[in-house]
């Protein structure tokens, strides 16, 4: 209807992929124009402009009102919507709205409903009521992903376009006929034999060896403990399914809308670990993601910087688009708490300090019916003359200040590994001890490193570790011959690295290596466990240096390492705790146990200075520092300070948000980034 799209190219590679490159920092968030009346648009597109808006996602869930019944399309609402936006200058992430069938479709076809490992139908009635298998959902999908990229790929208003929405998030795992035979399809492809099979999946325990795939079924409810390695498998597949899905509709988009990235929204947070990220983020052009700080933590900023960081990581260092965060309480949480004075400021800022080029809200405004009407938007309940309003504003004035940040990129010395499987892995069935999560080391040394101004980039257990002064390997409880192999060379060319309990259990099929807990890393760290000792719930152990410890314990064999702390107590006492092996130009450390956040903050600092690692500025809790730095030189400091107290930094430059020369001192509650 806007301009030929040009004529059909064949998908890209992920090379010639279109790019996102903003020119200045996104700022909006998802419009649900079709729940309110058409005299609302106008006024939402005048406080847009106000708010310094730029950005909208349309379209997200409007299926049901796009397509009224199969293949009978209504455009002329969204129509106006789109002309009227880019009327204002603001421009579109338009979604395919394929997030969530309508009813007609579910009540066409029932049988590509999920179903869950009971048995149980997932109805209609919420959203994402859909088997990610079934061929009725993709092929009524693909359909209206055509239409919308044949009617709008030339519009002026779209900026990038959007597939589903939080894909995974309600239907991540279906357990259906549809599902099985599309699982067995999968393990033929993965594994050809059924024999490599029953090897990986170690069918001859319990009677489990299967004669034909035929034989081989989801995870589905069992009598005992389902098989490790077919749970194992089953996410892999599931995660795959769903990505399928987005790709589908990709190469629909890039062939009818070429030049035009595409996205979907990761949910990079500590609740969601349904979905392999480090292999969606293959596939997307851009990555982007969406965060809420968990309420119930009074410092839930520590666990966004931690999946901000992440998130960086899955976009290989580049820039990545925050697609959802909240202007204050959500909906869905047990108690949804308001966000404080400047919290908004602060949380919006982490992310940009962490890499993301464009910050969106869910959404534009509130609801006043359905599911999610208690959630805070840019306009809230309360209209204009509102606290969430004038901090809207407000952050889209200084986010228009920190527009020259795009683009730049941020160099650490510190890396942190982090692999989905090995988090699926780790949290099985049948394990030591219920209170050993994947996690929990993962963000505790987040928070030593962060507390100390040190930067560290978060990325995959098969990234690039050339340079890293540091890398930290925290409960890695899956890992392969290759990344033992990479974390061995890295200490060798004079990398420190810090590995924690738990790490190197099994191989990537979910098997203890011959040469028992910890073989793969043991040429490394100089030290093997014979055996583990977890503690009782509320039991804790000291180290004779002083420090506590909780949750785990184990009898350490030391081969070649220097022990520099021991067991005081527990099961264990007087046995290694925590071991140093200089390996090559770098060395190897070991910790395990649980330690107690101090004793930890003492270690990650031991190491730290070991490692020659320069901390970005004056390391205090609660302070965060980081920094981005553009191809021409210049350098950002970000400084957020979350405590209720001043803080003095010691740099000079231009601080972008007061728009002034730095005063040396970030107030309590306050941010600043400086140019320098």
């Amino acid at each position: 209807m806007y301009a030929t799209p040009g004529a059909p190219q064949a998908p890209a590679g992920p090379d010639q992929r279109p790019r996102w490159r903003p020119s200045a920092i996104a700022f909006g968030g998802d419009y649900n124009p079709e729940q309110w009346p058409r005299e609302v648009h106008a006024e939402d597109v005048v406080l847009m402009r106000e708010a310094g808006v730029d950005l909208v996602t349309v379209g997200v869930f409007s299926w049901a009102l796009i397509e009224r019944s199969p293949g009978v399309f209504d455009f002329g609402w969204l129509d106006e919507v789109l002309d009227r936006l880019h009327a204002g200058g603001i421009g579109v992430d338009l979604a395919t709205a394929t997030a969530s069938p309508p009813p007609w479709l579910a009540h066409r076809h029932p049988e590509m409903l999920p179903r869950t490992a009971e048995g149980t139908v997932l109805w209609p009635g919420g959203r994402q009521a859909y088997c990610p298998s079934s061929p009725v959902y993709r092929e009524h999908a693909l359909r209206l992903c055509r239409a919308m990229a044949e009617r709008y790929a030339g519009h002026p208003a779209l900026r990038m376009w959007h597939v589903g929405n939080e894909l995974g998030c309600h239907n991540a795992f279906c357990y259906c006929d549809v599902s099985a035979e599309a699982f067995r399809t999968w393990l033929i492809d993965r594994y050809g034999d059924i024999e490599e099979l029953n090897r990986a999946w170690g069918t001859a325990f319990w009677s489990q060896h299967y004669s034909s795939f035929e034989e081989v079924l989801p995870p589905r409810a069992v009598t005992a403990i389902a098989n490790p390695t077919q749970q194992l498998d089953f996410r892999r597949f599931c995660s795959a399914e769903q990505l399928a899905n987005f790709v589908a509709e990709r190469d629909v988009l890039h062939e009818l809308s070429p030049g035009v990235p595409v996205t979907t929204n990761f949910m990079v947070t500590e609740h969601i670990r349904a979905l392999d990220y480090h292999r969606w983020a293959r596939e997307v052009d851009v990555v982007s993601n969406d965060h809420y700080v968990i309420a119930a933590d009074p410092e839930g900023y520590r666990e966004l910087a931690f999946c901000s960081d992440l998130t960086r990581g899955l976009a290989d260092g580049g820039p990545w688009l925050l697609m959802e965060q909240s202007t204050s309480a959500v909906n869905w949480q047990p108690r949804n708490v308001a966000k404080q004075p400047g919290e908004l400021l602060r949380n919006s800022v982490q992310h940009v300090a962490r890499g993301a080029d464009g910050v969106l809200f869910f959404q534009w405004r509130a609801s006043r019916a359905g599911a999610e009407k208690f959630h805070a938007a840019l306009v809230p309940h309360a209209g204009t003359d509102s606290k969430i309003w004038r901090d809207v504003v407000h952050l889209g004035q200084v986010l228009d200040r920190l527009d020259e940040v795009v683009g730049a990129y941020t160099e650490n010395d510190v890396a942190m590994l982090f692999d989905y499987e090995a988090w699926w892995g780790c949290e099985l069935d049948s394990h030591p001890s219920i209170d050993v999560t994947y996690l929990d080391r993962s963000h505790a040394v987040h928070r030593s490193l962060t507390d100390l101004g040190v930067g560290v980039d978060v990325v995959h257990s098969s990234a690039d570790l050339t340079g890293y002064r540091l890398i930290i390997v925290p409960t890695l409880y899956c890992l392969t011959d290759d990344v033992a192999a990479r974390l061995d060379a890295a200490a060798r060319a004079g990398a420190t690295v810090l590995v924690t309990y738990f790490s190197a259990i099994t191989d990537e099929v979910d098997h203890v290596r011959p040469g028992g807990y910890g073989a793969a890393l043991a040429p490394l760290l100089g030290v093997r466990i014979e055996e583990f000792f977890p503690l009782r719930s509320g039991e804790r152990v000291t180290l004779d240096d002083g420090s506590q410890a909780d949750v785990w314990t184990e009898q350490l064999l030391v081969d070649d390492a220097e022990v520099l702390a021991r067991y005081a107590d527990g099961p264990v006492a007087g046995a290694p705790a925590i071991t140093r092996r200089a390996h090559g130009e770098g060395a190897g450390w070991y910790c395990s146990t649980r330690l107690e956040q101090t004793a930890l903050d003492r270690l990650v600092a031991r190491v730290v200075a070991e490692a020659g690692v320069v901390p970005l500025g004056p390391g205090r809790p609660g302070v965060e520092f980081t920094e981005r730095t553009a191809e021409d030189g210049r350098r950002w400091l970000f400084v957020v300070n979350h405590t209720a107290e001043e803080v003095a930094v010691p740099v000079e430059g231009h601080d972008l948000v007061a728009d002034a020369a730095f005063s040396g001192t970030v107030p309590a509650r306050g941010v600043a980034v400086v140019r320098r």
